[in-house]
């Protein structure tokens, strides 16, 4: 009997009927995520606050350097959800982004102005384009089509519970070193590279077509697909044209009077919220449909985002961060089930890294306009955009949910 199933056997009385008859390789990329995103977490708060505060750059500047940052991510799904159809491998491709991530924290330890640290987050967000389609892929070659959602919600929360415990683990590391930022990220490194540990017992699973389609050849293509996969793909871009990254909520709760400490834990409440609201939004969008459960985080997504461009006290952060947190957990997951449900099997990683890179585009617009706004318009102007563009993508999506009300994936 291997490890994963002996985990699975002895826990599965506990949690029959919730995880136990997902099949191995789920836990352990979630297990693997888990230490990941504790090495990512543990940073990305008090990232702004070391490129505004200890290295003077502009809040334009931090929107630049998180818009190419999270767009190169995007970017590479495409190219490395292309290689794992082309090669049918996943596991390689996984691996070796997890490490190129590890790596990204020590070069933000040693950084002594902001260019450097875009070449950090670049590196680090270049292994995280590297591992994402072929690690979705993963999940959805070795789950079965009514348990996807539940699949993709379950690694959500368990790389969530890393979101969770890694800002904390941060803010502790920054109070016990008297704010000394550099090694902060130095010691974010180990974690990451712990992540690698549960990889060496994940298996590849041959679910696409061992011949590439001619498809799968060209990527960017729209030819044979599922017509509600074009329309959700462009409704993502809509989406993510105003979706900027999480780093200016974090600055706007500083804005309106939090502490370094109270934003980050603000930040962990969204995190908590998250976390715990992932592996069910899953479930539900395997009995209800995923484009319901979708349409209803971008609904959440635009009440969030209005509520941060007005508020006027700190006392709204709290709720917003809340709510903002329910929003992810009801879309993020969903839409990779969504997608790995219409992809032919052996376009599979192909479209999760189109579908990535799409949202990487609209995130590089999205962070580079949030920043002129900022400084030029307002700290609410970023929010309002946010706001407009889900209501825009909800619209797109009414319609087909009306129109195909019997469909588990509609």
């Amino acid at each position: 009997m291997n490890l994963p199933q002996a985990l699975t056997r002895r826990f599965g009385r506990r949690v029959k009927g919730s995880v136990a008859d997902l099949p191995p390789n789920v836990l352990l990329l979630g297990i693997t995520s888990f230490f990941a995103d504790v090495s990512t977490e543990m940073i990305y708060p008090i990232v702004p606050i070391f490129l505004t505060s200890t290295l003077g750059a502009p809040v334009a500047a931090v929107g630049l350097i998180e818009g190419i940052a999270e767009s190169t991510a995007s970017l590479m799904k495409l190219v490395s959800g292309w290689w794992s159809d082309k090669v049918a491998k996943r596991v390689p491709l996984v691996m070796g982004g997890y490490g190129l991530a590890a790596c990204g924290k020590i070069i933000l330890g040693l950084a002594y102005s902001w260019p450097i640290v875009l070449l950090g987050r670049f590196v680090d967000r270049f292994g995280k384009g590297v591992r994402g389609s072929p690690r979705d892929a993963l999940i959805g070659d070795s789950t079965p089509p009514e348990l996807r959602g539940k699949a993709f919600g379950l690694h959500r929360s368990m790389d969530t519970a890393g979101a969770v415990v890694g800002p904390l683990l941060g803010l502790g590391l920054v109070a016990l070193l008297n704010e000394h930022l550099r090694t902060v990220f130095l010691i974010a490194a180990v974690p990451g590279f712990l992540s690698i540990a549960s990889l060496l017992l994940v298996r590849e699973v041959r679910a696409a077509s061992s011949s590439l389609a001619p498809e799968a050849k060209a990527p960017l293509t729209l030819k044979g697909l599922d017509p509600k996969l074009v329309v959700f793909l462009a409704a993502s871009l809509v989406f993510a044209l105003g979706n900027s990254s999480d780093i200016f909520l974090i600055l706007r709760a500083k804005d309106l009077g939090l502490s370094t400490t109270a934003a980050v834990l603000a930040y962990v409440v969204y995190n908590f919220v998250y976390m715990s609201a992932a592996f069910p939004a899953g479930i539900v969008s395997d009995k209800i449909g995923r484009w319901r459960v979708f349409l209803l985080g971008l609904l959440i997504f635009a009440v969030a985002y209005a509520g941060f461009a007005a508020a006027d006290r700190s006392a709204y952060v709290w709720p917003l961060f809340a709510v903002y947190g329910l929003y992810i957990a009801l879309t993020e997951g969903v839409a990779k089930a969504f997608v790995t449900d219409l992809a032919p099997p052996e376009r599979r990683a192909s479209l999760l890294g189109l579908h990535g890179m799409i949202i990487g585009l609209g995130a590089l617009v999205a962070s580079v306009a949030a920043g002129v706004l900022w400084d030029e318009v307002g700290q609410w102007a970023p929010f309002a955009l946010g706001a407009a563009g889900a209501a825009a993508a909800a619209v797109m999506l009414t319609g087909l949910v009306l129109f195909a009300p019997s469909q588990r994936t509609a």
